[in-house]
């Protein structure tokens, strides 16, 4: 490696690739470098090179498995991180709007299906704007929107509460925060139980995983 990875700016394109590569090791522990390499598109070197730095900024540990294979995990930190560079890549991304719309829509019709129409919005943003659009065609109410650092008293009409406590006795929670959905999950998942939290899929929470102090 050269002496970029001392601190300076990354080229365009690093946080793709690195979102990429989390995002695979993510999903298999046991991913080879050569399938990384393939997976994301890029030459064998580079992707060894990526890897260590993911390694040495505290992003991914690495276990030797026999034999000669090695295992790879996210961190606690690697979870973080994966979670603000989707929001990032998200965020700018041209399909986004299309994409958002269609996993939230799908949602609500399956809440309304469930017999949940009362909803708290988590998160206030261009996710939640999309929701507030779509709930106009599905047999559900959107109550509030949780917001705990958002300013002001509503969000498009709806009341902006500021903390757990001030929640509505919603029947499910939509998360809708771009910023640390993970975070959030994991805030309304011990105040209202998991299987009443919902997500797009875009966001990639992982259910089962609890993200640490970050």
């Amino acid at each position: 490696m050269t002496g970029k990875e001392a601190g300076e700016a990354e080229r365009p394109g690093d946080d793709e690739i690195v979102l990429g590569l989390l995002d695979a090791v993510h999903a298999n522990i046991r991913v080879s470098q050569r399938s990384l390499a393939s997976e994301l598109g890029i030459a064998l070197g580079l992707t060894n090179a990526y890897l260590k730095r993911c390694v040495r900024k505290g992003l991914v540990k690495v276990r030797k498995a026999p034999p000669n294979r090695y295992a790879y995990y996210l961190t606690p930190k690697g979870f973080t991180e994966k979670s603000r560079l989707t929001a990032r890549y998200l965020g700018r991304s041209f399909g986004f709007y299309r994409t958002a719309r269609n996993e939230i829509d799908e949602l609500l019709g399956a809440c309304a299906e469930r017999g949940w129409t009362s909803l708290t919005l988590c998160g206030p943003g261009e996710l939640a704007e999309i929701a507030i659009l779509c709930a106009t065609q599905h047999p559900v109410s959107l109550i509030e929107v949780y917001g705990p650092r958002a300013q002001g008293e509503s969000f498009m009409g709806l009341r902006l509460a500021k903390t757990v406590e001030d929640l509505a006795n919603a029947e499910a929670y939509l998360i809708t925060d771009m910023k640390r959905p993970q975070a959030m999950f994991d805030v309304l998942s011990a105040h209202a139980g998991a299987d009443r939290v919902v997500a797009p899929r875009l966001l990639k929470i992982d259910a089962e995983h609890k993200e640490g102090a970050s």
